[in-house]
């Protein structure tokens, strides 16, 4: 058959042309095929805020504008545009429009499970701006609280944040409350109870006070119900534990809605110091009941504090026993609910009390303190516990330095292998920071002095008050320094106070306080209160910022804390707070985000009528 040149021409264009093809569609599929493993290589964030001014809080102080959350933790910050590179359809995005976003809050001295245990059944005075209203709350709280309850005002509050800057009489608590039961307290110094609450506890004239407190007297021999802790507290603990307890199930209630408000200023975790009267593992159940369900809003870290003095020892022995640092069983969480180790009293017998309406305790006129304490130091350094030691006074810190280079002498050095700190240390001398360090120590500061500074001064004069706590020295020498604010009873829960005072040296009252040197940046003031708390349990490897790997906790803040007038800082909260990249609390306009929480119970509850910090 004859074929003409033409013909056979033709085939071998269209042969050509099906091979060029071919080939293309091959190159275009291996393309695509290298896209798509790409973008399955590639992680896409879960949550992105934009439009926010970020502070990072890295060692580079950066600024920026975005943040991309994955699996709880931060994936990357950077520019808007940058960030959207990790968007694709599951990602949640927000709008911070244009407001300041830093890591979450961390206190590093807050009695949270007690807190929670008891926050529904209080009336909190934090943030009342006057006597009068303060009153007129306890009027309003007796109406409605039902036979068999109290009304109970447990710290958190000065008479110097008051218009009025005074103290409430006796006559006046009677006068608001007439016979509902009512007591309350002013940090651990005093109390009031009213007359309906000394007939029912059986308290009058002949009443024997604990040793180093005493029942008040007027003129006429009189009780007048005022307590006074002179200056051992034991007094005013056993009032309040002579309280009726909430249901176990309004409880848990409370502890939600407690959690709720620490949320609501951007706290994201909290190292939980125990607490006189508030027994492990019985007074936890709250916390402990949320923990186990794995509806924690918060990091909690948290120190066992001995409750019977003489047995400090054997309850120690006890938990070591049956309780493992890092965690406690099998909840752990991913650093939501730790057990740190014990303190922050070792020992009943080396006590060493805040309270500056009374005289300094001194620990060489209590015999004995020594060998208990040495006793229960040593028994954590060898069991490898960490611990922490509530200590106001320097004479008491150099007391129990000696004994703490005794035990690490004579365990080798073993101290130092794990975390010990001290708290408070308002009046701690310039050689014993110099001891701390050398025994890798730590110190957690809080603002008690926020709120009892100006009794501080009346007793120990204006000068003491410039360096108390010498901050900028710790901060200077190097030493792990974590802030918090001992909330809720010696002070308020609210950290932006705490902020203020660290930034101005300001009391609530705004009283001055500290002296120019001895006083933070708000950059300096911010890091205590985040990456410097995380020291105290350990934490600053995975919390403290948001850099790049660390945990997504973060707060969208009302206010620009950066650079808003210093006296605003006291106002400011948070407006949407995030936990391990969810979200667990929004406000204004990020409401609908804000997750559900149950009623308040029970229904005569405080917090119902006017919630906790007063902040209006």
């Amino acid at each position: 058959m004859f074929t003409s040149s033409a013909s056979i021409k033709g085939e071998d264009i269209i042969a050509s042309v099906m091979r060029q093809f071919i080939l293309t569609l091959t190159i275009y599929m291996a393309i695509i095929s290298c896209s798509v493993k790409e973008n399955n290589d590639f992680t896409f964030a879960d949550l992105i805020v934009y439009n926010a001014k970020v502070a990072v809080m890295d060692p580079e102080g950066k600024i920026t504008e975005a943040i991309a959350v994955k699996d709880g933790i931060v994936l990357e910050t950077g520019s808007n545009a940058e960030i959207f590179k990790f968007e694709n359809e599951n990602t949640k995005t927000i709008d911070a429009k244009g407001r300041t976003l830093i890591p979450g809050l961390n206190d590093s001295h807050l009695h949270l499970t007690r807190g929670g245990r008891f926050y529904n059944a209080e009336l909190r005075w934090d943030g009342v701006k006057s006597l009068k209203r303060a009153l007129q709350m306890l009027k309003e709280q007796a109406e409605r609280t039902p036979e068999g309850q109290w009304v109970r005002v447990i710290g958190g509050w000065s008479p110097f944040q008051f218009e009025e800057r005074r103290f409430p009489t006796p006559e006046e608590i009677n006068e608001a409350t007439g016979d509902v039961p009512t007591y309350v307290l002013f940090l651990y110094s005093r109390a009031w109870l009213n007359q309906a609450g000394l007939d029912l506890l059986d308290i009058d004239e002949n009443t024997e006070a604990p040793e180093g407190s005493s029942f008040k007297k007027g003129p006429d021999g009189k009780l007048t119900g005022v307590l006074l802790a002179e200056p051992n507290p034991t007094i005013l603990y056993a009032r309040i534990a002579a309280l009726p307890s909430l249901s176990e199930e309004e409880m848990v209630n409370s502890t939600r809605q407690f959690y709720r408000e620490l949320n609501s200023f951007g706290i994201t975790s909290g190292i939980d110091a125990g607490g006189g009267g508030h027994k492990f593992p019985q007074d936890y159940s709250g916390t402990q009941l949320l923990a186990e369900a794995g509806e924690m809003p918060i990091r909690l870290s948290y120190y066992l504090f001995p409750q019977n003095k003489g047995e400090e020892y054997g309850e120690f022995q006890e938990w070591m026993d049956n309780n493992k640092v890092g965690h406690n069983g099998e909840i752990h969480l991913d650093h939501g609910y730790e057990l740190e180790g014990g303190g922050e009293f070792m020992a009943w017998s080396a006590g060493d009390f805040e309270n500056f309406l009374a005289p300094q305790p001194m620990l060489e006129e209590r015999p004995g303190w020594r060998e208990d304490f040495k006793r229960i130091i040593r028994l954590h350094v060898d069991n490898g516990w960490p611990f922490r030691i509530h200590a106001t006074y320097g004479e008491t810190i150099t007391n129990m330095l000696d004994v703490i280079e005794e035990v690490n002498h004579e365990s080798n050095g073993k101290l130092s292998s794990k975390r010990w700190l001290f708290d408070h240390a308002e009046t701690v001398k310039d050689k014993d920071l110099e001891r701390i360090k050398a025994l890798n120590g730590g110190i957690a500061i809080q603002a008690r002095l926020a709120y009892a500074g100006e009794y501080f001064v009346e007793r120990y004069g204006a000068d003491k008050a410039k360096q108390a706590p010498p901050v900028r020295k710790m901060m200077d020498l190097g030493l792990p320094v974590g802030a918090g604010t001992d909330g809720t009873r010696v002070a308020s829960y609210n950290p932006w106070p705490a902020l203020y005072w660290l930034i101005t040296g300001k009391t609530v009252g705004d009283f001055q306080l500290a002296e120019p040197s001895n006083r933070l940046s708000r950059e300096e003031a911010l890091h205590l209160y985040t990456q410097g708390s995380a020291w105290i349990s350990d934490e600053e490897t995975v919390k403290g910022t948001l850099e790049k790997g660390m945990f997504a906790d973060f707060a969208l803040l009302s206010d620009d804390y950066f650079t808003i007038p210093e006296k605003e800082i006291n106002t400011i909260k948070s407006l949407l707070t995030v936990v391990g990249g969810k979200v667990v609390f929004a406000s204004d306009e990020y409401k609908s985000m804000n997750p559900k929480l149950p009623e308040v119970m029970p229904n005569w509850s405080p917090i119902n009528f006017y919630g906790g910090y007063q902040n209006n």
